[in-house]
């Protein structure tokens, strides 16, 4: 039997990364994270990589991509908005900090990079209303973030206003010390680890969430090597 036309098949690989979405560097003030400890650190835990989000500055993102070696890194930032803190991933320039909410997507949407509200609801600060994040328009929002405190709690509720919104769920560390780097991830369901794919993936909602809380004594020892790093 002669067949008069051949079918190609292409099958797409899927990979499912884990990946910590919120990491600091010594690049954040209120870090000490240098980037030989955080691949350590990711590879010890056998994550893919993670997001550098210094606040309000992707300075070190060169020396962190440089040190990664086989990891992914995934550009980003943490944009102090007035009322929320945004992680904005694969920014192109850095948006001014106390803008409010609003200006502050508009901004980041502008340089077509993708914007999640990180912790959106934190005991000790005001809790975001959920009017004002469904009007931003974000990609996505931060479930899990291991500073969170009482975690498993306002986890919950960030959840809640993750599924009422219908957007995609992620987790980070929000890490400022090695110790804590992978403490809460997302399991991204991507067809490539090129970063691009990555962050095409987070918005789509092939998200995965995993983690847990940053304990008080590793609080402690943030605050007192915070201290000495500007001593």
């Amino acid at each position: 039997m002669v067949l008069n036309c051949v079918k190609t098949i292409r099958l797409s690989v899927v990979m499912y990364l884990r990946l910590d979405l919120h990491v600091h560097s010594f690049h954040s003030g209120d870090s000490v994270n240098l980037f030989e400890e955080i691949a350590l650190r990711c590879r010890k835990l056998g994550l893919d990589g993670y997001a550098l989000c210094d606040h309000d500055s992707f300075d070190g993102l060169e020396e962190a991509q440089g040190k990664a070696g086989d990891l992914i890194v995934i550009p980003g930032v943490e944009v102090t908005a007035r009322g929320a803190h945004i992680l904005c991933l694969d920014p192109n320039e850095i948006v001014p900090s106390g803008l409010s909410i609003a200006e502050t997507l508009e901004k980041i949407k502008a340089q077509g990079a993708t914007a999640i509200l990180a912790h959106p609801f934190r005991i000790s600060r005001n809790l975001l209303r959920f009017r004002e994040a469904e009007a931003a328009g974000f990609d996505a929002i931060e479930i899990a973030n291991s500073a969170q405190l009482p975690f498993r709690m306002v986890m919950e509720l960030n959840r809640g206003m993750a599924l009422r919104l219908g957007l995609p769920q992620t987790g980070g560390s929000d890490s400022h010390i090695p110790e804590t780097v992978g403490r809460s991830y997302t399991v991204v369901e991507s067809e490539s680890r090129d970063p691009e794919n990555v962050i095409a993936a987070i918005r789509k909602g092939k998200t995965e969430v995993i983690g847990s809380g940053i304990g008080f004594m590793e609080r402690f020892r943030k605050t007192w090597r915070v201290i000495n790093k500007h001593l």
